[in-house]
């Protein structure tokens, strides 16, 4: 929408030679009217642009020469320099084309002479013997051959010599490719160079009416020896796996074209080509020229990928069109398929996988092609239900999900096309009544909606079909297809089958329709759930259906937005204003209607469907509802609304002056939002607003310009141009004011970050005026000296992003900032930036780097620096004073920089702590480095001087490493401290250089380390030698402790940089390989040894930090390397990888590579040299390294070390995580699965621990990230089909181990044999399941892992028979299970049986249950069917019941078959057709009954903790006694059978476990009912429990019980239980409030939550019902008021605040706006207090809870007037002011302004803040602590809290008529605040000139304070009528300049 420049056109200009310009100079003539002149002209001009119009004059001029003009000598002459001309353009060139097109119109009588000119230039090219011209001329044969008549005829002419050329030029090219081998950038162009040569020949044979006779056919002629010849090249081309697939592929098209063409006899074609891909080829029946040149395809094996390009040139080049081949086409058409179905099972990578998908979609096309006009034996065999469909299908069902998105999409085409070739099979047929088509719908809808395919399959289906069918079958699919819409990953295909089936719906209910009715049932059918989950939905739902559906429904059906806003509207006002919380408005977990309303207008607006003037969206929806929608809670339904106002389909639509106030509205209260999504859609949505703005203005000022002139205009606007262009520029300063008063000191990282992005929209969208484009607004015009102090300041974020947008922003309005630069005051940032970049603080050197580039483009300088650049006195003239003045500024601080930097090396070489301490160097690497990035390096004027200084850069970088490194490579770098120091610097560094070495070298493996005596040392002498480490001084001389922490932080910081230096050096640097050349500024061997550097570096480092980051650098360097023309630096990263390898290999005992750590830098560095190998080769630097490491992660032999093992596993760990290899590393998935599994095995641990990483790197890279919080969900599941199908070796290996494992968990008793492998086997089957796709006679069937899964569950490992358990249940068919259920149980032993074994016993029992469960929560079944099959096998259940009662002494087991009880009763304990429980009907009940008598929980327990399974077996046992208790009260006047146990006996155990399944029963029970109707609600059994649950509250000790208990009675109503605290435990109520607050002042957080919202309740019940009594509880209300204030602390956890939230929210009502002070006022102000502490809470969720308060306050008789948000959920931000400007309404209602303002006043002043104190204590803890953080408020922005306040209490006082009651009252608070103003000034002399940079924190924190003492100034001068609205500013003495500007943020307010 933003105003675009149009792009210029680039044309590069024709030339001509020396001698065809002589040429045309001698014909022209003097006066330009012949043709040379006209070409004289035309070769003069310089722009390519111009030139094309004299070449469109040509011809026009040719014909008017007369017809003689042919002999005419300058015409032909003319013709001939135009030929050359042709022949010398590029063929991309656009004037080679306007020529081409213009000669294609020469008249008839030039045309002989034009085509004898083009054949000789022609044929002269072709003449060439420069191997590298070849492409040239190959270029021109395509083009002469392309649309141009004239070349055409010339290559027909020379058809000969073009066939030999092209012969000639293929077989140079390739043997050129094989001279270059290794060098891939010339191979690549080469490579391309035989692409264009074989497309061209086949364009030739084509298109060149040579061939259509057969007199060329003859074998003695050239054309055909050419054309057998290059038959035979491109055969070979075809077999040579050493050059690009396309290359083969195109070879493939061309050898089918070549015979095709060639053959004498058509009809024999399809026989040929069928016997070659079936190879089955008789040599005796071919042509003896076929044979000759194409016998390695006729007689030799050929690879996969030759057949496969055989099947496309085939399938591409032969005329499949209504059966012309007759028969033996149909063959060809069936052998091609069973051959593309063979290799489907042998091809694994990805590029052939790619090209198979796309051969396998042209076979389905060309299948319909044929079968428009087949026999009926071809429509039998492509039918459905043929063999050739059933393997059409398995493959889509096999790759429909496949990682490649296009090979997904080539699925869908054979699908679709499968649909279209059964359909022409059974013409004349009804296709939804079709078997085919049923069966195919009944098995799609049976699949999960997590199955991608199945949404593309089921489109295709509904545009074949039509969707009755469907809906028929499944009703709901509309909700079902709704409901999956809040996984992102499957929403777009989602959004477009639901937008197939709405269209398909829509068209055939109107087709039927015989009036308007049909549109109800398409609204109730669609419309309905889609409104449904906009106004109940989840919240990724709804944004899901608003971006991606919702958009594609309107425009299917505009129409229905009518309906939806009618809706819509009407359940917005159902309840507006009568109900403290309604549904209609939503809240922060529900956006509502009012959300869901705005996203159907914002998506209505903005595609269009709002034109007319009846249905723009001011008609449709009220402003007020606007403002609503703009501060809203929920985030989605703002944007949603500022959508509205900001998008619409017409890019000049006015905005109107509703839009814009209610714009400015918005940016006041949504700047600060913590989701970096929303910060992004706003700003996004403001930009787009913008750019209307702009291109409407455009359109005003050209009506303006219109109406001055009196023309005439289609339609005059509502008010005068004029007027709304100053409307327009009003706004946008307006905006600009606000969004630079958001820059306040203190502003959160979110304000800051939105109002500088906006700013910078506004920047761009309006730029200074140019041409005729006039400018509305410009920003610069309203920049003035504070705000650009303000953008600077923006430099000392913390945050990187604000400082990269202040600085984009300042780079935008360069010409502005100009004027205020002060010289004085650049030196001091300059300094400032000197002095941040030997920070310790990291943050800080980012500034520094800022500062400087700032200076550097803003020729900022001082004058001091020039001495760097006069220092060196090089003669470079003229090129040196046209150097940018950004350059020799940039060259100028770098030499700064490296002469500071080159001292502190110095320095830091005598002493690292010192170093660490007072100057880390990496702060000057940094900005040396950012200063390079910004500078165009690769067009230096200043080459001479910049060379020394890379030069002397890199050797510092060096020297900076030396001396880091130790730390970085020792074999603990976290803990290291090197204590050297400059008294004893240098026999004592060495010795701790000693000390620090690596002590993980490969030995660690193979020897184990045994102290010796000699090592041992005295700690005393230790101690002794070693001084002082406090005495280390820090920058200014005071003395600091250096920890362990600030030395490493130096080290891998500086190594870092470094790293990141060398990386920018070489990737920016141009590099020069020839000493004498003057263009690079690095040598080759300056590259080759950073190469080196980055190799011990990343091969060496311990730290994860430093070798990460030296890998960044590395990785610059390795891509340079691979694009390098120097065949050395090409070949470098080849060479490292091999010597690395090799050292790998050898795991020599002295090797310095890391074995630990994960092999540390290692993975890293090969990483880095394999992910830059170009991806279009052939990746041959992958397969050898992956060959090489798999083979070493395999089980080593027992000589052999096992490092190597080690290292390859960690190195494929990384390798198979890095997601640039992409589709290139799946081929190894399977090697290095095995690899994992058996590594796993191994004796040593270090293998066992790579190997387990290696797996899980695996899993995640199979079957993606983890998408769902279960562990085994489908959604990162595949079925065993895909699984196998992508790794077909892993299918033998994996049945085989399995095997292996299940015959060990068989062995004796007495013998634990535990397989390692075990848990990886199960954990990779448990994520396979079977499809309701797959057949029967699946080659990769699961069914034979089955029973050893099985087996596996008698493992004597617990864990494993869990784990084979979990993994039994996705190998067995929903329709199987009840079946497999039976047989397990079958196995079960007889009680009387004598020998068994309880591990049997369970590994069955947990099968049984995970079965079940999958079962029962299965969706497809039909009910009858469902309670047959579960009755069937609760019969089964009933005949092992023994295993459930005492009869079995395992109470392991016994649990697990109460398990099974208990889920049976949750499937089957609903009525069944009869009427009658299926239970019931079966006796089960009684069977229960039965076992929970005779358990334990009726008997007592003989058992302690030390029995195995008791906790277990307890909360079975009491899960299933709740059931049978439930079953029984559910049951009410026909009650069968007695209750087995009470509740109170469950709550009277002595085990937790017991009571707190009860407790957890109970509470779930009490938390549904409303209060005040739990008798009608709740069964009997549960009546007057009150007294039970008291008693519990007292002796209950288990927290988790306690707490459940309390929540129990926060749920009932207090009127049922308290009164009867004093009978049963002997508590009075009082007494009883009093013990809750103890507990919640002691227990811990939920606990105390609960405690807390438990007292607040008795309090509030005891205000509502005993009003007398309640100065009696005077100090308990005092007591809880405490309590909850000590709740709302931020250092809390979060539940505690929310917590306090609540309370407040439920007693608002009660004490915080009653119209009685029931607490008094200071406790009411206090609990006010906690209200605005909670509304600037970091988290969002305490904010959204606090907001909750505010609304509930609003909505009170004495408050809702006051505002227009009343009954809104409204955001914390306006809630904040919402909530002051009640509190002051309500000082007036309760008429204690007098002794409420000093409260307020010292809220303004901020109470209990020592400055001189804090200040101190911040200096101190920066100078101590390096990382040391306090609780920081990433939200809160003080100001804004001021700002309201003053402003509110303000308009309190100016309209009251408060008077103080004593000129003394405020004397005391008058006396604070002049006390601490005249602090503030002392603090802020006291702080360097340029504090905003280098004590920042401070400086923000003074200048936040000077705030709220001005303001509590001002208020109190106000109030001794000294001042009325007028701003007091303090004297510019008592501050500096940079605080003598501040003012309070201005910002307009609803309230």
């Amino acid at each position: 929408m933003g105003v675009k420049k149009k792009k210029e056109m680039q044309v590069t200009a024709l030339t001509i030679s020396p001698q065809e310009f002589e040429t045309l100079r001698s014909f022209a003539d003097m006066e330009r009217k012949n043709l040379a002149s006209l070409l004289l002209q035309c070769v003069q001009l310089k722009d390519g642009v111009s030139q094309i119009c004299y070449i469109k004059q040509i011809v026009p001029f040719l014909e008017k020469e007369d017809k003689n003009g042919m002999c005419d000598p300058i015409i032909r002459s003319c013709l001939d320099i135009l030929a050359g001309i042709y022949l010398s353009l590029r063929p991309k060139n656009p004037l080679k084309k306007v020529l081409a097109s213009s000669l294609n119109g020469l008249p008839d009588f030039f045309l002989t002479e034009a085509i004898h000119c083009f054949t000789c230039r022609l044929k002269e090219e072709l003449s060439t013997t420069d191997l590298y011209s070849y492409r040239k001329v190959i270029d021109n044969i395509s083009s002469c051959i392309e649309n141009f008549n004239l070349g055409r005829t010339s290559v027909n002419n020379l058809l000969e010599n073009v066939l030999h050329f092209l012969k000639k030029s293929l077989i140079e090219i390739l043997e050129e490719n094989r001279k270059f081998t290794g060098n891939h950038i010339v191979q690549t162009q080469l490579m391309n160079d035989l692409l264009v040569g074989i497309r061209v020949s086949m364009l030739l044979v084509q298109k060149v009416h040579g061939f259509q006779g057969n007199l060329w056919k003859a074998s003695s002629s050239p054309i055909w020896q050419s054309m057998c010849g290059l038959l035979s090249i491109f055969t070979k081309f075809l077999s040579d796996d050493d050059l690009l697939q396309t290359i083969q592929s195109t070879s493939g098209l061309a050898i089918i074209l070549f015979i095709k063409t060639m053959f004498d006899s058509p009809e024999k074609i399809p026989d040929l080509v069928s016997s070659l891909l079936l190879r089955s080829v008789d040599c005796s029946s071919i042509p003896e020229w076929f044979l000759s040149s194409c016998r390695s395809l006729c007689c030799a094996e050929v690879s996969g990928s030759t057949l496969l390009f055989l099947c496309q040139g085939a399938l591409a080049m032969l005329d499949w069109q209504n059966g012309r081949m007759g028969p033996h086409g149909e063959t060809l058409l069936l052998d091609t398929a069973q051959v593309l179905f063979t290799l489907s099972s042998r091809i694994k990578e990805s590029t052939l996988e790619m090209f198979l998908s796309r051969i396998l979609a042209s076979w389905t096309s060309s299948a319909i092609c044929v079968l428009e006009s087949s026999s009926p034996s071809l429509k039998n065999s492509l039918n459905g239900n043929s063999n050739i469909a059933e393997r059409l299908l398995e493959y889509v069902y096999t790759h429909w999900e496949h990682p490649l998105d296009a090979l997904r999409h080539q699925t869908k085409t054979i699908f679709n096309n499968l649909l279209q070739m059964h359909q022409l099979t059974v013409e004349g047929t009804d296709l939804v009544t079709d078997p085919f088509f049923l069966g195919l719908t009944e098995s799609l809808l049976q699949l999960e909606w997590h199955v991608k395919g199945k949404y593309m399959c089921l489109g295709c289906l509904v545009e074949c079909i039509g969707i009755e069918r469907i809906l028929a079958v499944e009703k709901t699919i509309p909700s079902q297809i709704l409901d999956v819409m809040g996984d992102q990953s499957l929403v777009p295909y989602a959004s477009d089958l639901l937008e197939t089936m709405f269209k398909n719906h829509k068209n055939h209910l109107k087709s039927l329709a015989v009036d308007s009715t049909w549109i109800d049932q398409l609204h109730e059918t669609w419309i309905s759930p889609l409104l449904f989950i906009m106004c109940e939905g989840s919240l990724d739902q709804k944004s899901y259906v608003i971006d991606y559906y919702l958009p594609k429904l309107l425009n299917c059906s505009p129409e229905s937005l009518s309906y939806m806003v009618k809706i819509l509207q009407s359940s917005t006002d159902a309840k507006s204003g009568q109900e403290p919380s309604f549904p209609s408005s939503g809240s922060c977990n529900n956006t509502g209607a009012l959300g869901a309303l705005m996203a159907c207008l914002r998506t209505a607006r903005a595609h269009g469907h709002l034109q007319s003037a009846t249905d723009t969206w001011e008609s449709l929806v009220s402003s007020a509802r606007i403002k609503q929608g703009l501060i809203h809670q929920h985030s989605q339904v703002r944007i949603d609304t500022l959508g509205l106002l900001c998008e619409s389909n017409r890019s000049t639509e006015m905005v109107s002056t509703e839009e814009m106030q209610l714009i400015q509205f918005f940016i006041t209260y949504n700047l600060n939002n913590q989701s970096p999504g929303v910060r992004q859609q706003i700003c996004s949505l403001l930009k787009k607003l913008f750019c209307r703005i702009q291109e409407s203005s455009q359109v005003l000022y050209k009506l303006e310009q219109s109406m001055s002139k009196h023309e005439p205009v289609n339609e005059l606007p509502r008010q005068h141009p004029s007027l709304s262009l100053q409307q327009y520029k009003h706004f946008m300063s307006s905006v600009c004011n606000s969004l630079f008063e958001a820059l306040f000191p203190g502003s959160s990282y979110p304000t800051r970050f939105s109002a500088l992005t906006i700013l910078s929209s506004v920047a761009d969208v309006f730029p200074a005026p140019e041409g005729r484009i006039q400018t509305v607004y410009q920003l610069s015009h309203d920049i003035d000296a504070a705000r650009f102090q303000t953008l600077m300041e923006c430099f000392a974020s913390t945050f990187e992003e604000v400082k990269i947008l202040a600085f984009d922003l300042l780079m935008k309005l360069t010409k502005t900032i100009a004027q205020f630069q002060d010289s004085e005051k650049l030196q001091g940032l300059f300094e400032a930036a000197l002095e941040l970049s030997t920070s310790t603080k990291p943050h800080d050197c980012t500034t520094a780097s800022y500062l400087l580039n700032f200076l550097i483009w803003q020729n900022a300088l001082p004058p001091s620096l020039s001495a760097y650049l006069q220092t060196q006195q090089v003669a470079s003239g003229d090129r040196e004073k046209s150097a940018s003045v950004v350059e020799r500024n940039t060259l100028m601080v770098i030499k700064c920089l490296l002469e500071n930097l080159e001292e502190e090396i110095s320095q830091a070489e005598n002493s690292l702590l010192q170093a660490a301490a007072s100057f880390p160097m990496y702060g000057r690497v940094h900005c040396v480095t950012g200063a390079l990035q910004k500078l165009p390096l690769n067009s230096l004027q200043l080459v001479n001087k910049w060379r020394p200084v890379v030069e002397k850069l890199i050797l510092l970088s060096y020297r900076l490493s030396a001396i880091v490194a130790p730390v970085i490579q020792s074999s603990s770098p976290e803990g290291l401290i090197p204590m050297d120091t400059d008294s004893e610097s240098a026999s004592r560094l060495q010795m701790i250089l000693n000390e620090i070495q690596p002590r993980d070298t490969n030995d660690y493996f193979s020897q184990a380390k045994i102290l010796k005596e000699c090592d041992s040392f005295d700690l005393e002498d230790l101690n002794a030698s070693m001084p002082d480490i406090a005495g280390i001084k820090g920058k200014e001389g005071k003395t600091c402790d250096v920890t362990a922490q600030m030395v490493l932080v130096c080290c891998w910081r500086s190594m870092k940089e470094v790293a990141l230096l060398l990386g920018t050096l070489c990737q920016l640097l141009p590099i020069h390989s020839l000493p004498e050349s003057s263009d690079g500024l690095l040598t080759v061997e300056q590259v080759k040894d950073i190469g080196d550097y980055f190799k011990q570096h990343l091969l060496q480092s311990r730290h994860r930090g430093a070798f990460e980051l030296a890998y960044t650098g590395f990785v610059k360097l390795t891509e340079i390397l691979n694009r390098c023309p120097n065949v050395s630096l090409q070949k470098l990263p080849e060479q490292w990888l091999w010597n690395v390898l090799k050292e790998i290999k050898c795991s020599d005992p002295s090797s310095k590579l890391c074995a630990t750590r994960r092999s540390a830098g290692i993975p890293f560095y090969i990483q880095a040299l394999l992910a830059s190998e170009p991806k279009k080769g052939k990746m041959d630097l992958l397969k050898i390294t992956m060959k090489e490491l798999v083979s070493l992660a395999g089980p080593p032999d027992e000589s052999q070390s096992t490092v190597p093992q080690v290292h390859a596993l960690n190195i494929l760990r990384a390798l198979f995580r890095d997601t640039r290899l992409g589709e290139n590393i799946i081929p190894y998935v399977a090697d290095g699965a095995k690899a994992a599994i058996l590594g796993f095995t191994s004796p040593v641990w270090a293998v066992r621990n790579s190997s387990t990483l290696l797996f899980s790197t695996l899993i995640t890279r199979i079957f993606g990230v983890k998408r769902a919080k279960d562990e085994l969900s489908k959604k990162n599941r595949l079925t065993g089909r895909e699984f196998f199908s992508r790794f077909p070796e892993l299918y033998p290996f994996l049945l085989k181990q399995l095997e292996a494992v299940a015959n060990t968990v068989d062995s004796d008793p007495g013998e634990l044999n535990r397989h390692p492998s075990m848990f990886l086997l199960l954990l990779v089957l448990g994520r396979l399941y079977p499809s309701p796709m797959d057949g029967a006679s699946s080659a990769l069937s699961l069914a034979p892992f089955v029973p050893f899964i099985m087996r596996c569950g008698c493992s004597p490992v617990y864990r494993s028979r869990e784990m084979a358990a979990r993994a039994l249940v996705p190998f067995v068919m929903i329709d199987q299970i009840p079946n497999t259920i039976r047989t397990l149980l079958a196995r079960l032993p007889d009680c009387t049986d004598q020998c068994f074994r309880q591990n049997h016993i369970h590994g069955t029992l947990l099968q049984v249950v995970h079965l079940l469960q999958a079962y029962s929560d299965s969706k497809h079944r039909t009910n009858s069917d469902f309670q047959q099959e579960l009755a069937d096998i609760t019969v089964c259940t009933k005949a092992k019941l023994w295993l459930a009662k005492r009869q079995n002494p395992c109470l392991v087991t016994r649990a697990v078959y109460i398990d099974i009880l208990f889920l049976l009763t949750c499937c089957l304990d609903k009525p069944a057709k009869s009427n009658q429980p299926v239970l019931e009907s079966l006796g089960f009940w009684e069977e229960v009954s039965g076992i929970i008598t005779g358990s334990e929980l009726i008997t007592g327990f003989p058992y302690t903790f030390t029995v195995p399974g008791l906790p277990q077996y307890l909360q079975s046992l009491t899960k299933l006694a709740i059931a049978a208790v439930w079953a029984v009260t559910a049951k009410t006047g026909e009650q069968t059978w007695e209750v087995p146990i009470s509740f109170s006996q469950l709550l009277e155990s002595a085990f937790p476990e017991v009571r707190s399944l009860a407790l957890e029963a109970l509470l779930e029970r009490f938390s549904a009912v409303v209060p005040g109707l739990a008798e009608e609600a709740l069964p009997p059994l549960l009546h007057n429990m009150g007294e039970k649950f008291l008693m519990l509250a007292m002796k209950e000790k288990h927290p988790e019980c306690f707490c459940k208990v309390l929540k129990i009675l926060h749920c009932m109503s207090p009127s049922e239980w308290l009164p009867q605290t004093e009978r049963c435990v002997h508590l009075t109520p009082k007494e009883f409030l009093i013990w809750t607050m103890d507990v919640a002042s002691t227990e811990r957080s939920e606990i105390q939550s609960i405690a807390l919202q438990l007292a607040s309740q008795v309090i509030a019940h005891n205000m509502q019902t005993c009003e007398e009594n309640r100065d009696s509880v005077v100090p308990e209300l005092k007591q809880w008021v405490q309590l909850v204030i000590s709740s709302c602390e931020d250092h809390l956890p979060i539940e505690s605040r929310l917590a306090a939230a609540e309370v407040l929210s439920t007693t608002a009502p009660v004490f915080l706006t009653n119209s009685h002070l029931v607490l008094g006022l200071e406790d009411t102000l206090a609990l006010w207090k906690c209200v605005f502490t909670l509304l600037q809470s970091e988290e969002q969720a305490v904010r959204d809870a606090a907001s909750k308060i505010v609304t509930t306050v609003l909505s009170q008789g004495n408050t809702s007037q006051s505002t227009e948000f009343a009954f809104c959920q409204v955001d914390a931000s306006i809630a904040l002011a919402l909530a002051l400007a009640v509190l002051c309404d309500l000082l007036q209602q309760w008429d204690q302004l007098t002794p409420g303002l000093p409260i307020l006043l010292r809220w303004l002043l901020g109470e209990g803040d020592d400055l001189a104190v804090y200040m101190e204590s911040t200096l101190q803890m920066e100078d101590d602590y390096l990382f040391e953080k306090a609780d920081v408020n990433f939200w809160a922005e003080t100001l804004v809290f001021v700002k309201c306040l003053y402003r509110h209490l303000f308009r309190l006082l100016s309209k009251s008529s408060w008077q103080p009651s004593s000129p003394e009252s405020l004397h005391h608070l008058q006396r604070t605040v002049s006390k601490q103003s005249h602090l503030l000034s002392q603090l802020f002399q006291k702080l360097p000139p340029t504090a905003q940079f280098l004590k920042t924190v401070e400086f923000t924190r003074l200048r936040v304070q000077k705030e709220r003492t001005l303001a509590c100034l001002r208020l109190l001068a106000f109030l001794e009528g000294k001042e009325g609205e007028e701003t007091l500013v303090l004297s510019a003495s008592d501050s500096p300049p940079e605080a003598s500007q501040l003012t309070l943020p201005r910002t307009e307010t609803a309230c």
